[in-house]
């Protein structure tokens, strides 16, 4: 009966895949908790939250990152509740420029699905190129720690080492990434599981080492102002602090891109980014509590000078079992735990990177497009694979220039990727209001309302996010989170304009007539 039931899942994803245009050409076995397992993987809490607990920190400090990981979560879930009622409805690789076309009518598909499309690969890479750039830059600090710290003569290693490391990982994860789906599964079950038992040990575990407490008064009220950048307006200081919390509740489309992969795709693709972030959000503000338990000293964390060089949760796990133990070792180990967790979500977010590759290509949109839709005997677009992985450090090279160069780069991970999650949605609420046909999970009559405050979201914090994060404003403490996204902005319209407008005509099927449209 198991397998019956199995098969007839099976069967309903192809004949779903087929009647949206597209043959099956990647291998079906995800369950829908192998396909919650990859978003959660690139969502992962010990990711986003310890790479940036330094920005939290000094940006407001607890009330920022205790409150401000609520907002961000309540309203990062009407994105992704929007964005799952679509999915049930188009379950395919190519995810939200998919949607795109086929929600904004005939007329508009082509250049709906060519913005949204680029938008979300580039994102992509930014993501994958940022995870793995903080990756690089943690094993550093491991190492410094490891060999006596920055004030007991450790090593700290320049640039070019950080850069080096990048690669490395990058490596890592592309022959990660070339092994079968069925391997993959297994690492992105593996991956989630690392992720909430390394939550919920590192939060209890920590402020139980530390002999210092702060109180639950800080805990719960403490505004730090001393951000050392100029900034005095309190809700000023609060919607920077939002970015710590915002940047890693990103990446939840892995699971859109992985439908072509899942069983029953239509229902488990939805259930994948609708409990990746749900959960997400229960398990970050339990890790953000019991870690902020431990923090008795904020302009000590952010000294570039001690120990760690100013790792604030490098600092925050060392001084724990010092203080206790006399020796930091414990702490360095529990970095550990954040490392394989990092080196996971890279490796799930190349796998995300891969496929839309893959999807987006099939549908003629990037160069050589029939070269990075192939697919091996083991059904993994490898060309796209290592495409991804290519063009992730290339875009971490902008590091050896200069680190806001490359924030610039990676600031398209947040911003970038959530243009590319509203698009969609607004053409859901505004064009395909009542030709919308809904999939087997739906919001009902609640799905244009759920829209509407999603795009308002989306709209609120490419603003907010694109503010000066210091003044007095120079070379090297300007925002240039509006300069990347509009320069990708003007690229993607511009390539359009006098290109790809007499070319790209949007989704087209791969059954029958290959350029007629989907």
């Amino acid at each position: 009966m198991g397998v019956e039931v199995e098969k007839a899942e099976i069967d309903s994803g192809h004949a779903r895949l087929h009647e949206l245009g597209y043959k099956q050409e990647l291998n079906r076995n995800l369950s829908v908790l192998s396909n919650f397992a990859f978003s959660f993987s690139v969502v992962s809490v010990l990711t986003g939250l310890n790479t940036l607990m330094g920005t939290g920190l000094n940006f407001g400090g607890p009330i920022s990152y205790v409150y401000g990981w609520l907002i961000a979560g309540a309203f990062t879930m009407f994105v992704g509740l929007s964005m799952a009622e679509i999915c049930s409805s188009y379950p395919t690789s190519g995810g939200l420029y998919y949607w795109s076309a086929k929600l904004a009518g005939p007329s508009w598909a082509p250049f709906a699905s060519w913005i949204t499309g680029w938008f979300n690969i580039v994102g992509q890479w930014a993501v994958t190129a940022s995870v793995d750039f903080s990756l690089a830059q943690l094993v550093q600090v491991i190492i410094l720690l490891s060999t006596g710290g920055l004030n007991g003569g450790g090593y700290q290693g320049s640039k070019y080492v950080v850069i080096a490391l990048h690669g490395g990982i990058l490596l890592l994860h592309a022959i990660l990434n070339s092994l079968p789906i069925s391997w993959l599964s297994f690492f992105g079950q593996l991956a989630a599981a690392w992720n909430v038992l390394g939550v919920f040990l590192l939060m209890i575990l920590i402020p139980m080492v530390a002999t210092e407490r702060a109180s639950a008064k800080f805990v719960f009220t403490n505004f730090n102002t001393d951000n050392g950048d100029g900034i005095n307006n309190n809700l000023y200081i609060f919607v920077l602090g939002l970015l710590m919390s915002q940047y890693t509740l990103t990446g939840y489309d892995a699971s859109a891109h992985m439908t072509e992969e899942t069983k029953n795709a239509d229902k488990n693709g939805p259930k994948g980014i609708v409990s990746a972030i749900g959960i997400s959000v229960l398990a970050g503000w339990a890790y953000i509590l019991g870690i902020t338990f431990a923090v008795t000293d904020i302009p000590h964390l952010l000294n570039k000078n001690n120990d760690s060089g100013g790792y604030a949760i490098a600092q925050i796990f060392y001084d724990a079992f010092k203080s206790r133990y006399g020796s930091g070792t414990g702490g360095i180990v529990c970095l550990g735990i954040i490392a394989v967790a990092v080196f996971f979500c890279g490796m799930s977010s190349l796998t995300s990177n891969s496929r839309m590759a893959y999807a987006f290509s099939r549908d003629g949109a990037m160069p050589y497009s029939s070269f990075w839709h192939k697919v091996n005997k083991q059904e993994v677009p490898l060309n796209a694979v290592w495409m991804s992985a290519f063009i992730a450090f290339c875009m971490a090279l902008t590091s050896l220039g200069s680190l806001v160069a490359f924030q610039a780069m990676t600031s398209i991970a947040t911003i970038g990727l959530y243009i590319a999650y509203a698009l969609p949605i607004l053409f859901r609420v505004t064009l395909a209001r009542k030709s919308f046909t809904p999939g087997p999970f739906n919001l009902g009559n609640y799905g244009l309302v759920v829209g509407w405050v999603a795009i308002f979201w989306v709209a609120l914090i490419s603003v907010l996010f694109s503010l000066p994060v210091a003044y007095p404003i120079t070379d090297q403490t300007l925002n240039y989170t509006p300069v990347a996204v509009g320069g990708l902005l003007i690229l993607v319209v511009s390539s359009w304009i006098f290109s790809a407008r007499h070319w790209f005509k949007g989704p087209i099927t791969n059954i029958g007539n290959s350029s007629e449209e989907a």
